[in-house]
């Protein structure tokens, strides 16, 4: 993969993104707390028969961070600006994308903004249909972290300082996996490297105090009058403690061509952790 750097800034945002392969195109869009190479098992899968860019999205990795004003400048309808931006960029064309984690989010963004630039859908939690299910104490248990990320006392504790970053950071990777996955050093010194400068750990939460969080949106959530109408894979983990797979139940209400696949085995990374079947799954896609 050869790095590259968005050309056009979109709202004074430029993206940094990585491309490999050719033919159809498809986008990756990574999570929290992740950044492009989150797909790095994923994106040698599928070049073999695509054209694959994955962006750091807005405030990650090396793309641009800026701090003011999160409640527009990093929401899921900004994100996908960015990511709208770089399609037309790059001339892309009808794209297929991919993500989980915030990446889903921001890929169901585009294809209700712009399903003209959106061949398909390739997804995993969170998905809409959630509702105040979200509130019940088992899964406040998991949501804490979204609270605790709109309080300035998590920037005073953990931004510019590589050792919370790391320790903070780690109990996500492991926590939410699968039983017995831990991230590997190698990993996390990578993930430091990216959240620990001053700013950027900060940078990335704004996507919480934008209150594009799964705790805020799947309380303002409401049955659209139009579906997304863009062909959906949902990916939906085993042993994701975020998103049980009960939740699935009422992905119809939101999305009109959705296909629900159970990705047993995996916990909520599935990018990492089930890289075959999301890249087959991808790839499946671009023949659609």
């Amino acid at each position: 993969m050869t790095g590259m750097r968005q050309e056009t800034a979109i709202d004074g945002f430029r993206l940094a993104y990585e491309r490999t392969g050719s033919g159809p195109a498809v986008l990756l869009l990574h999570g929290w707390p992740g950044d492009r190479t989150d797909y790095r098992a994923v994106a040698p899968l599928v070049s073999a028969a695509a054209d694959v860019i994955v962006p750091d999205l807005r405030g990650f990795g090396e793309s641009d961070k800026h701090l003011a004003d999160p409640a527009r400048q990093y929401s899921a309808a900004a994100q996908a600006r960015s990511v709208i931006g770089l399609i037309g960029e790059l001339r892309l064309g009808p794209a297929v994308i991919a993500g989980y984690d915030i990446g889903s989010k921001i890929a169901q963004a585009v294809a209700r903004d712009r399903p003209d630039l959106v061949r398909a859908l390739v997804v995993a939690p969170p998905l809409p249909g959630i509702g105040d299910r979200i509130l019940a104490p088992r899964a406040q248990r998991e949501f804490w972290y979204q609270a605790f990320h709109n309080l300035e006392l998590s920037t005073e504790l953990v931004d510019g300082q590589p050792g919370a970053v790391r320790a903070y950071l780690r109990h996500f990777w492991s926590h939410w996996s699968r039983p017995g996955f831990e991230p590997a050093s190698e990993h996390l010194d990578h993930l430091v490297s990216v959240y620990g400068p001053p700013g950027a750990f900060a940078a990335s939460i704004a996507w919480y105090r934008a209150g594009a969080g799964a705790v805020a949106a799947s309380l303002a959530e409401r049955v659209p009058e139009h579906r997304i109408e863009v062909p959906t894979t949902v990916l939906w983990p085993e042993h994701d403690p975020l998103f049980p797979r009960e939740w699935s139940d009422r992905i119809g209400e939101f999305l009109a061509a959705a296909e629900l696949v159970w990705l047993d085995g995996a916990g909520h990374f599935s990018p990492l952790e089930a890289p075959g079947e999301f890249a087959a799954a991808v790839v499946a896609a671009t023949r659609r």
